[in-house]
Protein backbone atom coordinates (compact mmCIF):
# COMPACT_ATOMS: atom_id res chain seq x y z
CA UNK A 1 0.00 0.00 0.00
CA UNK A 2 1.31 3.03 -0.98
CA UNK A 3 2.28 5.98 1.60
CA UNK A 4 2.45 10.09 1.33
CA UNK A 5 1.80 12.10 -1.86
CA UNK A 6 3.96 10.59 -4.92
CA UNK A 7 7.80 11.81 -4.84
CA UNK A 8 7.29 13.49 -8.05
CA UNK A 9 5.04 15.87 -7.08
CA UNK A 10 7.34 16.64 -3.65
CA UNK A 11 10.73 16.60 -5.38
CA UNK A 12 10.21 18.06 -8.94
CA UNK A 13 6.81 19.67 -9.12
CA UNK A 14 8.13 21.10 -12.07
CA UNK A 15 9.57 17.82 -13.61
CA UNK A 16 8.76 17.26 -17.72
CA UNK A 17 10.01 13.84 -18.11
CA UNK A 18 7.19 12.80 -20.71
CA UNK A 19 7.20 9.29 -18.61
CA UNK A 20 6.92 10.96 -15.08
CA UNK A 21 7.25 14.92 -15.02
CA UNK A 22 4.19 16.07 -12.85
CA UNK A 23 4.45 19.43 -15.31
CA UNK A 24 4.32 17.67 -18.75
CA UNK A 25 1.20 18.74 -20.42
CA UNK A 26 0.52 15.35 -22.19
CA UNK A 27 2.37 13.07 -20.31
CA UNK A 28 2.08 10.03 -19.14
CA UNK A 29 2.35 11.66 -15.00
CA UNK A 30 3.52 8.27 -13.89
CA UNK A 31 3.43 8.62 -9.62
CA UNK A 32 5.93 6.89 -7.42
CA UNK A 33 5.39 6.35 -3.77
CA UNK A 34 7.15 4.28 -0.50
CA UNK A 35 5.28 1.30 0.17
CA UNK A 36 4.02 0.75 3.81
CA UNK A 37 6.87 -2.17 4.16
CA UNK A 38 10.17 0.87 3.97
CA UNK A 39 11.71 -1.23 1.09
CA UNK A 40 9.88 -1.01 -1.87
CA UNK A 41 8.83 1.91 -4.43
CA UNK A 42 5.36 0.86 -5.44
CA UNK A 43 2.99 2.54 -8.82
CA UNK A 44 0.22 1.72 -10.80
CA UNK A 45 -0.27 2.63 -14.27
CA UNK A 46 -3.34 2.01 -16.50
CA UNK A 47 -2.09 1.91 -20.07
CA UNK A 48 -3.91 4.12 -22.56
CA UNK A 49 -5.47 3.39 -25.69
CA UNK A 50 -2.23 5.05 -27.72
CA UNK A 51 0.02 2.08 -26.10
CA UNK A 52 -1.08 -0.79 -27.99
CA UNK A 53 1.70 -2.94 -29.28
CA UNK A 54 -0.16 -6.60 -30.59
CA UNK A 55 -4.00 -6.06 -30.56
CA UNK A 56 -4.99 -6.52 -26.88
CA UNK A 57 -0.89 -6.12 -25.65
CA UNK A 58 0.57 -3.32 -24.05
CA UNK A 59 3.58 -2.01 -26.44
CA UNK A 60 6.51 -3.45 -24.47
CA UNK A 61 8.19 0.31 -25.02
CA UNK A 62 5.82 1.50 -22.71
CA UNK A 63 6.99 -1.24 -20.40
CA UNK A 64 10.65 0.17 -20.76
CA UNK A 65 9.53 3.92 -19.95
CA UNK A 66 7.17 1.97 -17.15
CA UNK A 67 10.61 0.58 -15.72
CA UNK A 68 12.69 3.34 -16.29
CA UNK A 69 10.85 6.17 -14.63
CA UNK A 70 9.49 4.20 -11.52
CA UNK A 71 12.85 2.72 -11.14
CA UNK A 72 14.54 6.33 -11.06
CA UNK A 73 12.69 7.33 -8.78
CA UNK A 74 13.04 5.14 -6.80
CA UNK A 75 16.75 5.41 -6.80
CA UNK A 76 16.14 8.76 -6.14
CA UNK A 77 14.12 7.86 -3.16
CA UNK A 78 16.53 5.50 -1.79
CA UNK A 79 19.49 8.35 -2.05
CA UNK A 80 17.15 11.06 0.20
CA UNK A 81 16.67 8.74 2.40
CA UNK A 82 20.40 7.39 2.68
CA UNK A 83 20.83 11.12 3.77
CA UNK A 84 18.38 11.78 6.01
CA UNK A 85 16.27 14.11 4.32
CA UNK A 86 12.81 14.62 2.78
CA UNK A 87 11.95 14.85 -0.94
CA UNK A 88 10.53 17.74 -1.14
CA UNK A 89 14.25 19.06 0.92
CA UNK A 90 16.78 21.26 -1.23
CA UNK A 91 19.37 20.76 -2.73
CA UNK A 92 16.84 17.95 -5.04
CA UNK A 93 18.60 15.07 -5.83
CA UNK A 94 18.68 14.01 -9.70
CA UNK A 95 19.49 10.77 -11.23
CA UNK A 96 19.53 9.62 -14.85
CA UNK A 97 20.00 5.97 -16.28
CA UNK A 98 23.06 4.36 -16.80
CA UNK A 99 21.75 1.88 -17.81
CA UNK A 100 18.32 0.10 -18.82
CA UNK A 101 17.51 -3.89 -18.72
CA UNK A 102 14.22 -5.23 -19.10
CA UNK A 103 12.94 -8.58 -19.35
CA UNK A 104 9.85 -9.07 -20.77
CA UNK A 105 8.35 -12.71 -19.09
CA UNK A 106 4.52 -12.98 -20.21
CA UNK A 107 2.47 -10.92 -22.64
CA UNK A 108 0.77 -7.43 -20.84
CA UNK A 109 -2.63 -7.05 -21.69
CA UNK A 110 -4.53 -3.74 -21.98
CA UNK A 111 -6.73 -3.16 -19.78
CA UNK A 112 -5.71 -4.00 -16.91
CA UNK A 113 -3.70 -1.57 -14.40
CA UNK A 114 -0.19 -2.35 -14.08
CA UNK A 115 1.44 -2.12 -10.78
CA UNK A 116 5.14 -1.47 -10.40
CA UNK A 117 7.14 -2.84 -7.33
CA UNK A 118 10.90 -1.69 -7.24
CA UNK A 119 14.19 -1.54 -4.81
CA UNK A 120 17.42 -0.35 -4.93
CA UNK A 121 19.61 -3.76 -4.58
CA UNK A 122 22.89 -3.38 -2.75
CA UNK A 123 24.74 0.09 -2.29
CA UNK A 124 23.26 3.34 -2.55
CA UNK A 125 25.99 5.65 -4.02
CA UNK A 126 26.72 7.48 -7.26
CA UNK A 127 25.63 4.37 -9.36
CA UNK A 128 22.63 2.65 -7.85
CA UNK A 129 21.23 -0.75 -8.94
CA UNK A 130 17.38 -1.10 -8.92
CA UNK A 131 15.30 -4.09 -9.34
CA UNK A 132 11.81 -3.68 -10.55
CA UNK A 133 9.11 -5.81 -11.22
CA UNK A 134 6.14 -4.94 -13.59
CA UNK A 135 2.55 -6.96 -12.69
CA UNK A 136 -0.81 -6.98 -14.27
CA UNK A 137 -3.24 -8.34 -11.76
CA UNK A 138 -0.91 -11.29 -10.07
CA UNK A 139 1.02 -11.97 -13.24
CA UNK A 140 4.59 -11.06 -13.28
CA UNK A 141 5.06 -9.78 -17.16
CA UNK A 142 8.29 -8.28 -17.13
CA UNK A 143 11.08 -7.24 -14.87
CA UNK A 144 14.01 -4.19 -14.45
CA UNK A 145 17.43 -4.70 -13.85
CA UNK A 146 18.98 -1.03 -14.45
CA UNK A 147 21.82 1.38 -12.86
CA UNK A 148 21.08 4.74 -12.38
CA UNK A 149 23.67 7.32 -12.05
CA UNK A 150 23.59 10.48 -9.42
CA UNK A 151 24.07 13.74 -11.20
CA UNK A 152 24.61 17.85 -11.12
CA UNK A 153 21.46 18.22 -14.21
CA UNK A 154 22.95 21.69 -14.81
CA UNK A 155 26.21 20.46 -15.51
CA UNK A 156 24.38 17.55 -17.63
CA UNK A 157 22.69 19.98 -19.35
CA UNK A 158 25.70 22.27 -20.26
CA UNK A 159 27.91 18.85 -21.34
CA UNK A 160 24.87 17.65 -23.55
CA UNK A 161 24.81 21.11 -25.54
CA UNK A 162 28.38 22.04 -25.64
CA UNK A 163 30.07 22.40 -29.03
Amino acid sequence: MPIGPALQDLAAPDGVCYGCGSAHPRGLHIKSHWDADGIHVVGTHLPGEDFHGWPGLVYGGLIAMLVDCHSNWTAMAYHYRAEGREPDSKPRIDCVTGSLGVKYLKPTPMGVPLQLRARAEGEVGRKTRVLCEVRAGEVLTAVGDSVFVRVDTGQLAASAHAA
